[in-house]
């Protein structure tokens, strides 16, 4: 193996990343909004903290993170910027939080009542986010619940009603109905938060809102996947796939026809061909069903893969060619070459390119940035 290429490699490509974030900003600030970038699980995958550097470099001024642990990890790497945290457990001490000004979300008398608790034990007013739920029917406040919460926020001297909030069902299916419905859910409950003498800001859109409903953006846009240039919605658009998945050959080996590959022999060679092995398998993140329906970019072309995928390996059917030891093997990429994309493996196997990223974050495979240094 070439000595730059370890077993596997993510490699993320931060000028891709400040690319797609400078045109969802851009976005936004036609409509007068900021925007949140979301780096939650590690940001979907790629590194939580270089891409959020990355990411305010490039026109965000929020970030966004699921956890309050997360939150709180991205002001020990030295992050100031406004960061929202919005689902914790129950036993969660609030307390870290109001006191590095991490902003939290309530969606319940209880936690907006656990939030107050940890002002008044650190000293500090808490910046709090009020979540509806208007047909996720997820994380959020009921609507039979909503008036009761922002009456009792709006009277909680430890909290500061930084926002209102909520979350798209099928943002990514533009003119699914529901869009429409949810907007009106959330107009209605920002009503009553205005009746009970708030003035929060608002935010709403996710990736696929931002890109397809500026009328959603408000005063705050929260993208999430597509900072990392992965577009939810159903057409090409100018996003930059920032995450290339890499390894290379460790061995090649000369088979006949009729010799079959991996277990449970469910690949036999038509011919006499030669197999590339590649040190990479399901516990790096390839997915097993991925098996007899998976390519790789090796040696400047797509070959197949040869039987089924294991744990730390694949096998490559490289046909007459035989690539030199070391030889770089791109598993997906940003397809610009046409390698295969994360796209192309959620589609295989009937799931997102969401979890392929995110499933990117393991012991075994190792990180490496592009463009850190700005």
């Amino acid at each position: 193996m070439s000595p730059d290429l370890p077993r596997a490699e993510v490699v993320v490509d931060l000028a891709a990343l400040r690319h797609n974030v400078a045109l969802l900003a851009s976005r936004a600030a036609v409509s007068g909004a900021a925007t949140m970038a979301v780096v939650k699980a590690d940001g979907y995958g790629h590194g939580a903290v270089p891409v959020a550097r990355a990411a305010l470099q490039a026109g965000a001024t929020w970030l966004g993170a699921c956890s309050l642990g997360e939150a709180l990890a991205l002001r020990e790497a030295g992050l100031t910027a406004p960061i929202l945290a919005w689902l914790d457990l129950p036993a969660t001490d609030f307390a870290p939080g109001v006191a590095a000004d991490v902003d939290l979300a309530a969606s319940s008398r209880a936690e907006l009542a656990r939030i107050a608790d940890a002002a008044r034990r650190t000293g500090k007013r808490a910046r709090v986010h009020l979540k509806i739920d208007t047909g996720l029917s997820r994380n959020g406040c009921p609507a039979a619940d909503w008036p009761a919460l922002v009456k009792e926020a709006a009277g909680e001297p430890e909290v500061e009603v930084v926002a209102i909030w909520s979350h798209l069902a099928c943002a990514d299916e533009p003119g699914h109905p529901s869009i429409d419905q949810q907007a009106e859910r959330f107009a209605a409950a920002y009503e009553i938060a205005r009746e009970a003498g708030l003035k929060p800001l608002r935010h709403l859109a996710n990736s696929a809102a931002t890109l397809n409903r500026p009328d959603l953006h408000f005063d705050l846009v929260r993208p999430g996947i597509a900072i990392y240039g992965l577009n939810p919605n159903p057409e090409p658009g100018d996003l930059r796939p920032v995450m290339t998945f890499r390894s290379s050959v460790v061995l090649t080996k000369r088979i006949r026809a009729g010799e079959s590959v991996s277990y449970g022999h469910t690949w036999t060679a038509q011919r006499d061909t030669t197999l590339a092995l590649v040190p990479t398998g399901y516990a790096d993140g390839v997915p097993r069903t991925l098996s007899g329906r998976m390519d790789v970019w090796l040696h400047g072309k797509r070959r197949p893969v040869a039987g089924r995928v294991c744990m730390d390996q694949l096998v490559v059917d490289c046909g007459d060619d035989e690539p030199p030891l070391g030889t770089e093997v791109v598993l997906f990429g940003d397809g610009a070459r046409g390698e295969p994309t994360a796209r192309e493996w959620a589609d295989k196997i009937g799931t997102i390119d969401y979890e392929i990223v995110t499933g990117m974050y393991r012991p075994r495979i190792r990180r490496r940035y592009l463009g850190e240094d700005v």
